[in-house]
């Protein structure tokens, strides 16, 4: 019974391996060009970070961006608080908005804020 197993399993990877081995369509096949160009890997706090930003973004671009259907791309595969950092990266929009209104306000030129 051993036997048996045994010379199925080897008839099963040679099966296995001459499926991989077919040197028919090598030519038709495009070599792979080997990756020079590495990731850079960022921390934890930096991957946040750069979510939130990208979330500031989003909402700059649009106030009403859906949290899920919406979410960069730069988030997928974070772990944690998605949620948080959609708020944290409307925070920051709100911030980036005041300040550019306390500057449009300093500058008697600017026409970019309605006053009265």
């Amino acid at each position: 019974m051993q036997r048996r197993i045994a010379t199925a399993a080897l008839v099963a990877a040679a099966l296995a391996l001459a499926g991989c081995s077919n040197s028919s369509d090598h030519s038709t096949r495009p070599k792979a060009t080997p990756s020079t160009a590495k990731t850079p890997t960022l921390s934890a706090a930096e991957q946040r970070k750069a979510c939130v930003s990208a979330w500031a973004k989003v909402l700059h671009e649009n106030a009403d961006a859906d949290q899920i259907a919406d979410e960069p791309s730069v988030c997928d595969g974070l772990s944690g608080d998605h949620y948080g950092m959609y708020f944290d990266g409307m925070m920051q929009r709100n911030g980036e908005n005041q300040d550019a209104a306390r500057e449009c306000l300093d500058d008697p030129s600017c026409t970019a804020l309605p006053v009265p």
